[in-house]
């Protein structure tokens, strides 16, 4: 990795010392992704001119080697703990913010509480935090092992965490106030009852019949849809906030449609898709969230309606069926605004039903190869090796094929109206874990995550800030490896 790292910059004009390595780095490069670099160049001070710059203690050449990686658009899997320490001791002394989002992205059951425990040590807060997420969701599998290896306070930070709760609503088109309309409800999913409970109803003149929903930044967004017999759009969105209970309206699409796909990502809503008047589209949109505001973005590769959508690795995949034998998966790159061909899985009968994320692999689920319409079949892309693989067995629910299905840490939440299925997804695949109440309304149905508001103790301070109001970085010290090596 060392020797590839002096071959793939050019126009080098700043020689990093890191330990006994030497890195040629442009100094743009290194100002625009490191908080730690502006502020030094900025600064008029004697190192800020020099043609080599000697980074000392705080850093270490592997974890400047992977910085360089990121900050270069690669995705690097990080799976040696040594690796994570280096990397988050670079994100935290050299302030990258784009490492740190990428150590949030690559969170896992395997990673968890080292990541949790070693960002906290270093002041690391936004990796820490998603780390204590990622614990809360995962909690039944992780319990053990984190009593025994975190220290109190950071396990008493994530058990204060509100976890993310499965919610699920059922199709509704705009009706009168005073009507008692019983599809116009969202229920969330108690699991220590398990059973479905009422969390809201649904604004009288939302849709959510033929709309797009997604969830962005924990708040669920109901876009579009349609009502009467003649399929009228609704030209309006509605956003629901757990933490006050409340609904807003927000504007529609400027292209009217239904039947189309919402994805939530990164700040923006993108709606992709769907139809018109019974003709299928290919124009997108994107809402920007603080600006209130559509805008017009690359159209889709080609006319789709209803895509299934995942995100994986803060990538964007979208697929876009070809009965009765083709699926085309596609990522959207939000920067370029372009669409690229990520792979084409060729089965009989392979119009699917869903799509979802679990670490860096795409679950598939698509119609069997046989008249039963119930029998669902899934096939999983990894979208790091580039390979298929087909899962064994088949996965229905009660009278019912996966149509919907949400992904919690290592679980998987799929619910009809008759059964509540949790998975736990394993490397042969989706092995059926639990069983709840089914969601009795009749109809199409929702489904997303929530963290609905917890009541609790104040979030502890889990580290000590020094006098000037700075975060002391701690050095490896053998108390410190010991309890790494530990996790």
């Amino acid at each position: 990795l060392l020797e590839q790292s002096q071959c793939c910059v050019v126009n080098l004009k700043k020689v990093i010392r890191v330990e006994e390595c030497y890195f040629k780095v442009e100094r743009t490069m290194l100002a625009k992704y490191s908080d730690y670099f502006k502020a030094l160049f900025q600064s008029g001070m004697v190192e800020s001119h020099q043609e080599e710059l000697h980074l000392k203690g705080g850093v270490k050449a592997r974890g400047f080697l992977i910085a360089l990686a990121v900050c270069r658009g690669e995705l690097p899997s990080l799976s040696d703990p040594d690796e994570l320490i280096d990397a988050i001791e670079c994100a935290a002394f050299l302030q990258i913010p784009m490492l740190a989002q990428h150590l949030c992205d690559i969170i896992d059951s395997d990673n968890c509480l080292l990541l949790y425990y070693t960002s906290d040590v270093f002041g690391l807060h936004s990796v820490s935090h998603c780390a204590a997420l990622f614990l809360r969701d995962a909690f039944e599998d992780l319990k053990d092992a984190a009593e025994t290896q975190l220290p109190e306070n950071l396990l008493q930070y994530a058990q204060i965490l509100s976890p993310a709760t499965y919610i699920a609503l059922g199709t509704h088109t705009p009706s009168m106030e005073l009507l008692n309309d019983s599809f116009r409800v969202i229920c969330y999913l108690d699991e220590n009852e398990q059973e479905w409970k009422h969390l809201t109803n649904l604004p009288t003149l939302c849709s959510t019949s033929m709309a797009g929903v997604a969830v962005l930044d924990n708040r669920l967004y109901i876009v579009g849809g349609v009502y009467g017999y003649k399929k009228d759009t609704v030209d309006r969105s509605f956003c629901y906030h757990p933490e006050t209970g409340l609904w807003t309206n927000l504007p529609g699409p400027q292209q009217p449609r239904y039947n189309f796909t919402l994805l939530g990502h990164e700040g923006r809503l993108y709606a992709i898709g769907g139809e018109l008047q019974s003709r299928t589209i290919a124009t997108a949109e994107s809402y920007d969230v603080n600006k209130e505001q559509w805008t017009f973005t690359q159209p889709a590769p080609r006319p789709v309606g209803s895509a299934a959508c995942a995100v994986a690795r803060r990538r964007m995949f979208v697929c876009f069926w070809k009965p009765p034998d083709t699926t085309d998966i596609y990522e959207y790159l939000p920067a370029k605004d372009e669409w690229n061909l990520t792979t084409t899985m060729i089965r009989p009968q392979s119009y699917g039903h869903c799509m979802v994320a679990h670490r860096d692999n795409l679950y598939v689920m698509r119609n069997g190869p046989c008249d039963d319409f119930l029998r669902c079949l899934m096939d999983c892309y990894n979208i790091t090796t580039g390979q298929w693989t087909a899962l064994a067995g088949h996965y229905i629910n009660s009278k019912g094929a996966l149509f919907t299905s949400m992904v919690r840490g290592d679980s998987v939440f799929t619910v009809k109206h008759m059964l509540t299925l949790e998975y736990k997804i394993t490397g042969e695949g989706w092995k059926p874990h639990r069983q709840m109440k089914g969601f009795s309304k009749s109809g199409s149905l929702w489904t997303c995550l929530l963290r609905l508001p917890k009541t609790g103790p104040v979030i502890p301070k889990t580290n000590t800030q020094g006098e000037n109001g700075e975060m002391p970085l701690p050095d490896r010290s053998e108390e410190f490896m010991e309890t790494v090596l530990q996790l």
